[in-house]
């Protein structure tokens, strides 16, 4: 079953259990683990209910263990510091009495300063470009029955790959690229929604960034991927139901570990936000 925005609000909406402990769901969808982009929302979420009068401005998090979709997952918030400009905040995420991920966050009350910012790269115009959506579709035939269902749900925003590759004959390729992505129309205005939904979609792309030089894919059975952390800095407000361009590279991989880099831009070349990802990228023989 295809998901729709209002799905993806309701998960990234936590409910209160105590003052500053949460609970949130998983989708009821054929995965072995949480998909890690809907823990960093929902942290990101837990936290910014524990602040008032400012938004988040960065956040580092974890990735500790596997996240079990058929179990509800706890966040806790520890309120380590509420000044006059700025808040921090630690997140842990807890299932079967272990920690799974956690994340430090800071908040800062609105200020103007100086301001400067690097160029948007050339990319062609998002409507242009075919969406990933319509990729898969081409060639779901091609992936076994028992993923077919999953590698053809639609999820609640787009992306349309500047240069997508073949996900089943991938070639060797500069570790560079870039994505524009949307959510569906509906988004609400505030700012916590739309930073929680904007790290929800960050963690979709980003690691592939590390396995382009590689001729890697993440249908190849002897790859084992997954992400080890995820930080996010945010400079300017946003609404993630409009075009985003996200432009990612990977300076290195080492140790079985492959570091990636991103930069979101609005269609009118504003950047809007930073991240940073390491991923375990281990071949097996």
């Amino acid at each position: 079953m295809d998901q729709t925005l209002d799905d993806i609000l309701k998960l990234l909406k936590l409910e209160r259990l105590e003052v500053n402990l949460f609970r949130g769901q998983s989708p009821n969808e054929q995965r072995q683990r949480v998909f890690g982009g809907q823990v960093l929302g929902q942290a990101l979420s837990a936290a910014s209910y524990t602040v008032d009068n400012m938004t988040c401005h960065s956040f580092h998090s974890y990735f500790l263990r596997p996240g079990d979709p058929n179990t509800p997952i706890i966040y806790e918030v520890d309120a380590a510091r509420d000044g006059k400009s700025f808040a921090s905040r630690r997140v842990v995420a807890i299932q079967h009495g272990k920690q799974i991920f956690n994340m430090s966050a800071s908040y800062q009350v609105e200020e103007t300063g100086r301001e400067h910012q690097i160029d948007m790269p050339d990319a062609p115009d998002p409507e242009t470009l075919v969406s990933d959506y319509d990729l898969r579709k081409k060639i779901a035939e091609k992936v076994p029955e028992e993923w077919r269902e999953s590698f053809l749900r639609r999820r609640p925003f787009e992306m349309r790959p500047v240069e997508p590759k073949n996900i089943f004959k991938p070639e060797v390729l500069e570790p560079k690229h870039m994505v524009w992505f949307k959510a569906d129309a509906g988004m609400p205005s505030d700012v916590p929604a739309n930073q929680a939904m904007l790290a929800y979609m960050s963690d979709t792309t980003l690691l592939d960034t590390c396995l382009r030089p590689h001729a890697l894919s993440y249908m190849n059975p002897k790859l084992q991927s997954a992400s080890l952390d995820h930080a996010m800095w945010f400079y300017h407000p946003f609404q993630a139901d409009q075009w985003i361009l996200y432009v990612q590279d990977s300076p290195a991989s080492a140790g079985g570990r492959g570091m990636n880099f991103g930069h979101f831009f609005t269609q009118d070349g504003k950047l809007i936000c930073s991240t940073a990802q390491e991923g375990l990228i281990r071949v097996r023989d």
